[in-house]
């Protein structure tokens, strides 16, 4: 890792064990919240957003060849660098699309790669995506809507999935977090940024994978799926739901 030592983070993991936020997950996991090279603004939506639980459910493992598919602003990233360890590498994919649209997704794209030796860095186009063969574990966070937008083709979510299902070995994992939107709501990722569970289920299957787990971590049931995820009445507290499915074999 770039300008710190995997030693010190393996300490501060030590430390981080021992609270009760973090004492339920994994060593490597609690040694990537602890990270202290984390930003603080990062680390302060840990509580809404709980990335521990989150990959431990996932099953994110030392030494594990991952994807954050379309990184943001690098909160994934940046925890699955240090969980999956120096034997481990994360590709970071931030669509060319993304930085088109805003040029702080492509700087944070080079930022986070700058800072962990085992990250590379991923700017390819939704429409060619082609990622690396020989992946144990791809997830993307509140993103999935996003591969239905309109400015994109209506075939983009099948071609996403097909690239995912072509780069994982067989048995690896692909795992998918969203805004929930109603049943049946198609114009929900365009008008709310939300997309209905079921829709992603029927996608990812119809690639070939198996649906093999749902977690409620991020579930809100107070969440009406009316509103916009980024209206003040609702951000950050969004219903989400989780998704696990396994390339077979």
């Amino acid at each position: 890792m770039a300008q710190r030592a995997w030693i010190s983070i393996a300490a501060a993991a030590a430390a981080a064990v021992a609270t009760t936020a973090w004492a339920a997950v994994p060593p490597n996991i609690a040694a990537a919240l602890a990270d202290k090279g984390r930003p603080a603004e990062e680390a302060a939506r840990d509580a809404a957003r709980k990335p521990g639980e989150l990959l431990e459910w996932a099953g994110l493992k030392p030494g594990d060849k991952a994807v954050d598919l379309v990184m943001g602003g690098g909160y994934f990233t940046r925890i699955m660098a240090v969980a999956v360890g120096p034997k481990g590498h994360v590709w970071s994919y931030q669509p060319s699309e993304f930085i088109q649209f805003s040029a702080k997704y492509g700087e944070s794209l080079k930022a986070v790669s700058a800072a962990y030796d085992n990250v590379t860095p991923d700017d390819q186009s939704l429409a060619g995506l082609d990622l690396p063969a020989g992946m144990d574990f791809v997830m993307t966070v509140q993103n999935y809507h996003d591969f239905h937008l309109k400015p994109f083709p209506a075939d983009t979510a099948a071609k996403v999935n097909a690239a995912v299902y072509k780069a994982l070995k067989p048995g690896g994992v692909y795992v998918i977090v969203d805004h929930a939107a109603e049943s049946g709501a198609a114009d929900a990722p365009d008008a709310l940024h939300r997309i209905d569970p079921a829709a992603v289920k029927q996608e990812v299957e119809a690639a070939g994978f198996k649906l093999v787990g749902e977690s409620p971590l991020l579930r809100n049931p107070d969440d009406p799926h009316t509103a916009s995820v980024f209206d003040a009445s609702i951000r950050g507290k969004s219903d989400q739901f989780a998704l696990k499915f396994r390339k077979p074999g």
